[in-house]
């Protein structure tokens, strides 16, 4: 009995030696603290000094509006599937999500190198020996467990969970930021479309002008009632107009490949979801919202800046993590090795050995690796900053030039429209003029001329307002909420994971 009581103090006294490791660990891991200390800096936010007020004139009348996923306001179905398709398919944000999933196993080993570890060994041999006399077999088994645990004294192993949990936080911002920037991409590109398809719409209705022209002035040629240089410059301005024509088309399919390229939708699907009659060759209609808030309240919905605000969290916990390599590390470590051991046909003899103790290191001298490492971590955290503080300017840059060129677009619609207004009154009356043999055909051409021209103009105009609105939601960060943003991110990245596997199972 008593034999048997002794034969398991060792694994008793090792099983409550990792007991209370595990204790100690969980109890450090309440909080990024070290158990002396915590070396390093604490994060504290840089100040990037955004603008007190915003020096561009903001929009007015509009209603305030949840921007979170501003296209669909648009209410525009084709614009809708192509966005979906686009962020469904998007490079862009498969590698942010990937990105997310690489930060997340980083944290978790971060966070598992804080706590103790405990393996299990198993060994088995047999050996022949002889001393001048006949061979003896001698059979060896031993199965052991060992376990061992870097106590976080100066916080070092706290700083690495810190800085991992800074670069989830900024891989799920950054997700969103790109899903942001392609949607604005796409619905660009929307846009570009829909405006060609007007722009060929008014170049038909002017070849077809130029042609009949062309055709009643030759008959009239033909007849001796108009002179040979009208008819020729009558044919020259319908050759032109088809000219026009067919290069604007060729503009409009080109459009169509760059849609089929950012949405990864099969071509004649695209075309048939362009093509439907009641959103065809029309732009879309953005819905309007007030910037109330300051730029430093605007600028903090950005997911570009709250991701570079999190690198620099991430850059200020690395400097601790190589601190700590200046102070001594303590380890607690044993094991325990049951060993049976037999030798020919001899009893087998039972051997029990275990040990557990601490162990500490003290850095003397290493040339200085250390210190040029934590140099290393400085200069990192100081180009971190940098790049937080140049991404608030670019921040505030981006939101000013979207409210100039929506203000300029605003301000100049009403002369532009009573523009192309007058010059389409203008041609009418040239062109009834010149059928009545009152106007020269030199003159309806410049006349006409100048009436495309403020027709093109005015649809210009109209793209360039509703570019400048995407601009601005683009620049405000598309309505994006931080803790939404952050499951959004990871919701993807287990969608993408689930995706790759599923690929993976399919080639195999």
């Amino acid at each position: 009995m008593m034999n048997r009581i002794l034969g398991r103090t060792p694994v008793l006294a090792f099983a409550g030696a990792v007991a209370l490791a595990l204790a100690l660990a969980l109890g450090g891991c309440t909080g990024p603290r070290g158990l002396i200390s915590t070396v390093g800096p604490n994060f504290v936010p840089a100040d990037a000094a955004p603008a007190q007020q915003w020096h561009a004139p903001r929009p007015h009348g509009a209603n305030p509006e949840k921007l979170r996923e501003w296209w669909a306001q648009f209410k525009d179905p084709a614009l809708d599937a192509l966005i979906d398709s686009a962020q469904k398919n998007g490079a862009t944000i498969a590698q942010a999500a990937a990105r997310i999933e690489q930060a997340r196993a980083t944290l978790v080993a971060a966070g598992a190198a804080s706590l103790p570890t405990l393996e299990a060994t198993a060994a088995a041999n047999r050996a022949a020996f002889t001393f001048g006399g006949p061979t003896a077999i001698r059979q060896q088994v031993q199965l052991g467990l060992q376990s061992s645990w870097e106590i976080d004294l100066f916080g070092g192993r706290a700083r690495e969970r810190e800085a991992a949990a800074s670069q989830l936080a900024s891989s799920s911002a950054s997700w969103h930021d790109a899903r942001v920037s392609l949607a604005a991409e796409v619905a660009n590109a929307y846009l570009n479309y829909r405006q060609c398809e007007m722009q060929v719409r008014l170049t038909e209705s002017d070849s077809r002008s130029r042609g009949e022209t062309a055709r009643l002035v030759e008959l009239l040629g033909n007849a001796g009632l108009q002179a040979p240089a009208d008819a020729a410059l009558a044919r020259g301005s319908a050759a032109e107009a088809r000219s026009a024509l067919a290069r604007q088309r060729a503009q409009c399919e080109l459009s169509i490949k760059g849609l089929v390229a950012l949405s990864a939708m099969d071509e004649p699907a695209l075309r048939n979801l362009l093509g439907q009659a009641d959103r065809a060759a029309r732009l879309p209609h953005p819905a309007r919202f007030e910037i109330n808030a300051l730029p430093a309240q605007v600028l903090a919905q950005r997911p570009d800046v709250a991701a570079a605000e999190r690198d620099v969290a991430a850059a200020s916990a690395r400097i601790g993590v190589q601190e700590a390599q200046h102070y001594p590390s303590l380890s607690l470590s044993g094991n325990v090795v049951p060993t049976r051991i037999s030798i020919g046909d001899g009893p087998a003899l039972n051997v029990r050995t275990w040990s557990i103790g601490p162990s500490m290191t003290l850095p003397l001298f290493n040339g200085g690796r250390i210190a040029a490492n934590v140099e290393a971590a400085r200069a990192q955290y100081a180009a971190a900053e940098t790049v937080y503080r140049a991404r608030v300017r670019q921040a505030v840059r981006e939101v000013e030039e979207a409210l100039v060129r929506l203000s300029s677009a605003e301000e100049r619609f009403n002369d532009v429209q009573t523009s192309a207004a007058g010059y389409r009154a203008a041609l009418q009356a040239v062109q009834e003029r010149q059928r009545s043999g009152l106007s020269s055909l030199v003159e309806l051409e410049e006349v006409r001329r100048s009436a495309l021209s403020a027709e093109f103009a005015q649809l210009a105009l109209e793209q360039e307002r509703v570019s400048a609105w995407i601009a601005l939601y683009r620049a405000i960060g598309g309505g994006w909420e931080g803790a939404a943003a952050a499951s959004d991110g990871a919701r993807a990245s287990r969608t993408s994971s689930n995706q790759l596997s599923s690929a993976s199972k399919e080639t195999r």
